[in-house]
């Protein structure tokens, strides 16, 4: 969102796109007029539009407040203590974090930076380590301690959902922050502060297309290849967006032949990723590949005691083990069933027991009953037709693997809650429309073909058993 300018008692904003300009006039227009009017009591409508470029000059200076600055513009992120403390000027593009404010950045002629979406809660004093991720663990604390060392650069990070690697990649951040800074408790701190650009391959992408919109991709380019750590996390979703993928493939290059560190992360390894330009998996594994596992009883079991302990509440371990047993698909699920139960106890004032855990999670425990996960359904439906897991996620179109995929998708929709834009994503991060058509076109030859409608439905037994 950019500021164009104040036109008599209005205030003009700029947004890229129609969507994105109804989103912020249904959530925030009567925020930002409030906020607007404390700072100038002149201005009486904020008008959001939808516009590019750089925002226009004439106006601005009247529209800004007292002190010369936009509204809020000394407001911190919300890190605190746990990110350094160091506070943040916001800035329309966002998506980077430093060790420093952007006004004493701006003061001392370095280039500006933006605000992060670092979260306060993923450090590495939070991370709980365990055999399915000590090795990503270890690499991540290697590549925070001593960033773009041979090897390590970049650092790959692939593994199923809620298991930690945006946890890992937002830790190593904060420690770099941190030291950079001098605020490592060993005096040991970097003379100079680091930049460090996180985002997910979706902000990238969304941001290059606003610059080529708005002519701007010089500004794109030295933005991203001005910063010492580039992190993006999801790289999953670049797959078939080929101009992005090329954006990032030069990006990656110039920022690995200036010496700065990448880490990335994403739900498979590189060499997976089918549907990434082949140069780029080979970039990408050229560094250090780490995974993370699913998580075993024990690791659980510490999450728990960990975020218990944090949390301030008795959780007998009875509760404690039933929860580990119960819910294994991933720590984010864990974490807010533990949520759940410590809020329960403090606002009724009541202590957790067995009894209190099924009354309170009785929606989360009858899911985990028996929930059917979109991996479980690709494995058993290419083992049936004899094809490799890997062909349900690439851009084969023959019959022999296309026709698979699309039960696939259909037992998928049939089977889970999962809405169809998931469905697409675990399917190479495919479009909606894709599936609405696959589940349509099975839908057909159940209704044609006899025996093709029983053996999908042999396999909706196979899977429902």
């Amino acid at each position: 969102m950019t500021l164009a300018g104040l036109d008599g008692d209005e205030i003009a904003l700029h947004l890229p796109t129609r969507f994105l300009r109804d989103w912020v006039r249904e959530h925030y227009a009567d925020r930002l007029s409030t906020l607007w009017r404390s700072e100038n009591p002149a201005v009486r409508f904020v008008d959001i539009r939808v516009g590019g470029g750089a925002p226009a000059m004439s106006g601005l200076a009247e529209s800004l407040g007292p002190n010369g600055t936009a509204p809020n513009s000394s407001h911190t992120n919300g890190m605190g203590t746990n990110g350094g403390g160091h506070s943040h000027s916001p800035n329309a593009t966002g998506g980077t974090a430093r060790g420093m404010s952007r006004a004493d950045g701006e003061a001392k002629g370095e280039r500006p930076d933006t605000i992060s979406n670092l979260d306060p809660r993923f450090t590495f004093d939070a991370f709980v380590v365990g055999k399915p991720n000590e090795f990503a663990h270890a690499c991540a604390r290697r590549v925070a301690e001593q960033p773009a060392s041979p090897g390590f650069n970049p650092l790959f990070l692939y593994g199923g959902v809620g298991l930690g690697k945006t946890h890992l990649m937002h830790a190593i951040a904060w420690d770099m922050i941190t030291r950079s800074s001098g605020n490592t408790g060993n005096g040991s701190g970097g003379s100079q502060p680091i930049s460090v650009a996180y985002m997910s391959a979706e902000r990238f992408m969304y941001r290059f297309i606003a610059a080529i919109r708005s002519q701007a991709t010089m500004e794109f380019k030295d933005q991203l290849r001005s910063v010492d750590v580039l992190m993006i996390d999801d790289l999953q979703f670049l797959i078939g967006k080929d101009n992005t993928q090329e954006e990032f493939f030069h990006t990656f290059n110039a920022l690995v032949e200036a010496g700065k560190q990448i880490v990335v992360s994403a739900d498979v390894s590189p060499s997976d990723l089918e549907g990434l330009e082949a140069r780029l998996r080979t970039r990408l594994s050229h560094g250090m590949v780490a995974d993370l596992h699913s998580t075993t009883y024990e690791l659980r079991i510490s999450i728990l005691e960990a975020k218990a302990a944090r949390a301030g509440v008795a959780v007998p371990p009875k509760v404690l083990e039933f929860l580990a047993h119960k819910i294994t698909s991933n720590v984010r699920e864990l974490e807010g069933a533990l949520n759940r139960l410590v809020a329960h106890a403090n606002l009724f004032n009541r202590q957790v027991t067995l009894e209190t855990t099924h009354e309170v999670l009785h929606d989360i425990l009858k899911a985990h009953d028996r929930r059917l996960t979109i991996e479980e359904i690709q494995r058993k439906v290419a083992e049936h037709y004899n094809i490799r897991l890997t062909d349900m996620s690439s851009a084969r179109r023959a019959r022999a693997v296309a026709r698979p995929r699309q039960v696939a998708m259909w037992l998928a929709k049939q089977l889970t809650q999962r809405s169809l834009p998931e469905i697409g994503r675990k399917f190479g991060n495919r479009d909606h429309t894709t599936v609405m058509h696959a589940v349509s076109r099975i839908h057909e030859l159940m209704a044609r073909d006899a025996a093709f409608a029983e053996d999908v439905e042999l396999l909706r037994r196979m899977l429902q058993s």
